[in-house]
């Protein structure tokens, strides 16, 4: 007969494993001897040990449901009390009731983060929720567009709440998105109507602008075609694809008028001759304007030299186009300082500048937050391509900030 502290064999080749209940039959032994039969049953306890210890540490270190857990302790249980093995087997049992306890609390630490994971769900979709029934009342037509597009993607990335809750805030999201819509497309029909309106509008003006072109009542008629580009300008822009070719014609029926005109009074050189040194004075006081540094000022002071240019009269025809260029230069150069202020000032320009701007920003402290975390995983691969979308993220933040200096901030 042999024996160790957990077991034995008897002469028969039965084993014997020692319990706190007293000995168990482990199995018969008759292919060696007693030694054999003992190792043989050791190592099974062994191989129940280290089975154990991967159950342990995959409960520990991975996500293993519970339930599977709870299968996998069972299983190792069973071959436990079945006493096939020689060993502590209260040990074992031990560390099994300790397992099933550790997989009990992360059952309820799981049960707990779902929870908080739902609180925190909602109270994204919430907020989501919220600011789409406040960008629901914008004008901020592209801005809000884009704002609400953006809020659906991230609703889209978080996780579902009950049916019940999750349906009640997407209506909400849904009909604050469907009211923005609307006022958008309100919005711009009205704008088409209104620039159909000023077709119609220089559509007459070009009919009578035409009308009159053939006309040799000089006064009257190039007063009539001052009035008519005083409305021409009142009417506002049509259509972009009207817009060109009504003024080509509008301007075309004047130029055919002043052509004639010009024709006319070819004999009075003489005359045109001094208004030449007028306009050539005039443009010289022009151009004293310039550069502009005081919008208002110098939209007054042309004002005042165009009254005066325009009453002069015509010039000699060879020199008109060089003495009108320079008016005109002086004229544009104005315009430009308007457009300048205009672009500099206009709050939805700057309004868009800085959402873009926002945007980027937060799409680079994003990129380079998962930069850092692939680093940290040792995801080299990842972190070089997330470093690439950086840099082309960062290079569009750089244009962003520089369009934004141009509004002041």
């Amino acid at each position: 007969m042999s024996s160790d502290p957990w077991g034995r064999v008897d002469e028969t080749g039965t084993v014997y494993v020692r319990t706190a209940e007293g000995e168990q039959v482990v199995g018969s032994w008759a292919a060696g001897s007693p030694e054999e039969a003992l190792a043989y049953f050791e190592r099974k306890y062994e191989g129940l040990v280290v089975e154990i210890g991967l159950l342990e540490k995959r409960v520990q270190t991975t996500d293993l449901s519970a339930k599977d857990a709870q299968t996998a302790i069972g299983h190792i249980r069973e071959q436990v009390d079945a006493h096939h093995a020689v060993g502590d087997l209260e040990a074992l049992r031990t560390r099994l009731d300790k397992l099933v306890q550790k997989v009990e609390s992360r059952r309820e630490e799981r049960k707990a983060q779902r929870a908080k994971q739902s609180d925190e769900a909602r109270k994204a979709k919430e907020e989501l929720v919220a600011e789409a029934e406040q960008l629901a009342a914008s004008d901020q037509w592209r801005v809000a567009g884009e704002r609400l597009r953006a809020l659906v993607d991230i609703w889209k990335g978080l996780p579902r709440l009950d049916r019940k809750s999750d349906d009640e805030l997407w209506h909400r999201f849904s009909h604050a998105r469907s009211a923005f819509s609307k006022r958008r497309k309100a919005h711009f029909a009205q704008l088409d109507s209104q620039r159909e309106d000023a077709r119609r509008v220089k559509e007459r003006l070009v009919a009578e602008a035409e009308a009159l072109s053939g006309s040799t009542d000089w006064g009257t008629t190039a007063a009539r075609y001052r009035e008519l580009m005083a409305d021409w300008k009142a009417a506002g822009r049509a259509q972009r694809e009207n817009e060109d070719d009504l003024w080509n014609r509008f301007r075309g029926a004047q130029d055919v008028f002043f052509a004639a005109r010009s024709s006319v009074f070819a004999e009075r050189d003489a005359e045109q001759g001094e208004n030449l040194k007028l306009k050539e004075a005039l443009a010289d006081e022009a151009e004293q304007i310039l550069p502009v540094r005081d919008l208002k000022s110098a939209r007054a002071a042309f004002r005042s030299v165009n009254e005066r240019w325009e009453a002069v009269g015509h010039v000699p025809r060879d020199a008109r186009g060089k003495v009108e260029g320079r008016m005109h230069a002086v004229e544009r150069a104005i315009q430009e300082a308007e457009e300048t202020e205009w672009r500099r000032t206009n709050p939805e320009a700057r309004a868009r500048a800085a959402g873009l701007t926002g945007q980027l920003q937060a799409a680079v402290d994003k990129l380079r937050g998962q930069v850092e975390q692939a680093r940290a995983q040792g995801n080299n691969s990842r972190a070089d391509k997330l470093e690439r979308e950086l840099e082309g993220r960062q290079a569009l933040l750089d244009q962003a900030l520089k369009g934004l200096e141009e509004f002041g901030g």
